[in-house]
């Protein structure tokens, strides 16, 4: 799905105003809202945090949202724990300093072995979209790619200038079906071109 990013970027950039001058400086990242995007969309579609466990299929309760960080000789996925009851600031900070240690190479084997569903950021490379391959037992993985200066039609039927930015979902299908996965997107998708809703 491609999601219209313009009324994130404002957000964005009006918190981040007001959250420089916080004690410490706090700095709001894209991936930040997404990440807390899947948070908040898993309460719909609990399938997607679900994991496979050969002959059976584990429903987890908590979400243990994995992100990617790229470390010299390859990639590591931190794991921000019950993510579903963390604010955005909450998410940041931990996302921050988890990928720190993550490139030091400080984390323990709980804290990037035990995801229950991941997100793959390729857009600070300028990647625009791409497929993402699940990280066994879990159900799914998202791939985000880079915000787009694009034009688009608007609801008037007006070509103007917009910012679009691609998710897409890989998932196994013996735990998500194609229903639950566009469901997730659909979800993902509404909050973040709705981001205030992230706040309640």
């Amino acid at each position: 799905m491609e999601v219209d990013m313009a009324p994130c970027m404002a957000l964005r950039a009006t918190l981040n105003a007001r959250l420089e001058k916080a004690q410490p400086p706090v700095k709001l990242s894209f991936n930040d809202f997404v990440l807390k995007a899947c948070a908040n969309a898993m309460r719909k579609t609990p399938a997607v945090n679900a994991t496979w466990e050969e002959d059976a299929i584990r429903m987890n309760g908590s979400v243990r949202l994995a992100f990617g960080v790229a470390i010299p000789g390859g990639l590591i996925t931190p794991v921000i724990a019950d993510a579903q009851d963390k604010n955005l600031k909450q998410i940041s900070s931990e996302a921050k300093e988890l990928a720190a240690r993550a490139k030091e190479g400080k984390l323990k084997p709980e804290e990037y072995t035990t995801g229950t569903f991941t997100v793959s950021n390729l857009g600070m490379f300028g990647v625009d979209r791409f497929s993402a391959i699940v990280n066994p037992p879990q159900a799914a993985i998202l791939a985000v790619g880079n915000i787009v200066s694009k034009a688009v039609v608007s609801a008037g039927g007006q070509i103007v200038p917009g910012h679009r930015m691609a998710l897409v979902l890989s998932a196994d299908h013996r735990v998500v079906d194609g229903a639950d996965g566009a469901l997730f997107l659909k979800e993902v998708k509404e909050l973040l071109e709705s981001p205030a809703l992230l706040m309640v």
